[in-house]
């Protein structure tokens, strides 16, 4: 007979844990976070696989800090008895400030280790032994080559995000952590999807684990109003534009494939006197944490993000997503719109579609087993994208891309001075 546990307080978490949840008003757990945390406390290996805004941080952050309590130890200079390797600053910052704030009460140490900011800091925070250090992988390696963190001490190991891991190219920079960590240890395994090759990862480091899936491994969510427009390349930046003053204020993500696209839709966006910054990889550290708190607080209306900078974006009421232009894998159009609907609300995820898209976007449509509702009531709607077959419904390969136009000079990228200074913070 199972037992339905709706509150933090059948999870028997300790009484510091429930009083800084309290403060938060959180007062029921999420599916992952009932099914993990028990197994966690008890000292399982876990594989975790849930959706996207469904309380995985918690589900792991919670229990953690939860056995850190039950033994206090004296540790060496630069070591952590919790290493939780997460593939981007955005998403490492966001999972050291939920340590920060459920474990407000708990008197444990934490650092943040990520690129694209000085080390002097970083390297200050690791003098001493803390709990709980929260990386990314190249870091977190650089810092460890030079002599500033050890491993040999960590008790928990979480690989947090792992098939963006594996999709960003870390999969040599996890190995080489994990080499680095002594065998007996309890591992927590966390992703959105489980691909073969990220079953093959966790099973290659985890011992007897409990395996999790929250709503089965379902890619899509069903709360999203998923629509679709066909568009020639050339309109899309005008169908962007009238989109978003059709919907409001809304705060909106838009997404590109590339990082320049990003910094072009921005700047279009920004000439149409709509409150727009972008965040990527080019962008400082300082810089794409600037661009997240102007969105979260609401100065700023849309973001641009790529894929990669994005998956630390974690803002509740985001109404609509936009692809400006479909991913290539449909895990990744999943994980984009999954920014939209958190927290229980409803979202739009609107997709321009041109002609050389049309395979992905029947790709994803096979993923998610459903058809996308398309939207052909708007001036800009191309006939010839929804029924591009063969050669023309595909993207060209690498290096393929149409030449430039002789006689054109190559546009110099806007700079983040011309696209965002002086931008009045109006709403629509």
């Amino acid at each position: 007979m199972t037992v339905e546990i709706d509150s933090f307080e059948g999870l028997n978490l300790i009484e510091p844990l429930l009083r800084a949840l309290s403060d938060e008003k959180y007062d029921r757990p999420t599916q992952i976070q009932v099914k993990t945390i028990p197994h966690i406390l008890e000292g399982r290996d876990i594989i975790g696989c849930a959706k996207t805004g469904t309380g995985k941080t918690a589900a792991f952050a919670l229990p953690i800090m939860q056995l850190l309590a039950r033994a206090r130890r004296n540790l060496k200079k630069g070591s952590a008895r919790v290493l939780v390797l997460t593939p981007t600053r955005e998403l490492a910052a966001q999972i050291a400030e939920s340590f920060s704030t459920y474990g407000r009460y708990m008197h444990q140490s934490r650092a943040v280790v990520f690129g694209g900011v000085g080390k002097a800091p970083q390297v200050r925070d690791m003098s001493r032994g803390i709990d709980v250090l929260v990386a990314t992988p190249g870091r977190l390696l650089d810092l460890m080559s030079q002599g500033h963190i050890r491993l040999d001490e960590v008790e928990i190991f979480v690989l947090d995000e792992a098939d963006r891991m594996l999709d960003m190219g870390f999969i040599h920079d996890i190995k080489r952590v994990i080499a680095a960590l002594p065998q007996n240890r309890q591992t927590l395994f966390f992703s959105a999807t489980m691909s073969d090759e990220i079953v093959s990862l966790a099973k290659s480091i985890l011992t007897n684990p409990v395996r999790f899936s929250v709503s089965g491994e379902s890619p899509t969510v069903d709360v999203i109003d998923q629509r679709v427009l066909f568009v020639d390349r050339d309109k899309k930046k005008q169908l962007l534009t009238k989109i978003i003053f059709e919907h409001g204020g809304g705060r909106t993500l838009v997404f590109t494939r590339t990082k320049h696209t990003a910094d072009k839709v921005t700047q279009h966006l920004c000439n149409a006197d709509i409150p727009a910054q972008s965040i990527h990889g080019n962008k400082k550290q300082n810089a794409r944490t600037h661009a997240l708190k102007s969105f979260r607080s609401g100065r700023t209306q849309v973001l641009v993000a790529t894929d990669i900078a994005a998956r630390g974006i974690d803002v509740d009421d985001i109404t609509h997503v936009i692809n400006y232009e479909i991913p290539d894998e449909p895990e990744s159009y999943v994980h984009r719109i999954g920014r939209t609907a958190r927290a229980g609300a409803e979202g739009t995820a609107i997709s321009l579609c041109e002609a050389q898209e049309r395979d992905c976007l029947r790709n994803i449509e096979h993923y998610i087993r459903k058809h996308i509702k398309v939207v052909k009531d708007h001036q800009y709607h191309s006939k010839r994208a929804e029924s591009a077959m063969g050669k023309n419904a595909r993207r060209p390969p690498k290096g393929m891309q149409k030449p430039r136009q002789k006689g054109r000079k190559p546009r110099k990228p806007s700079t983040d001075k011309k696209t965002y200074s002086g931008m009045k913070n109006r709403r629509h």
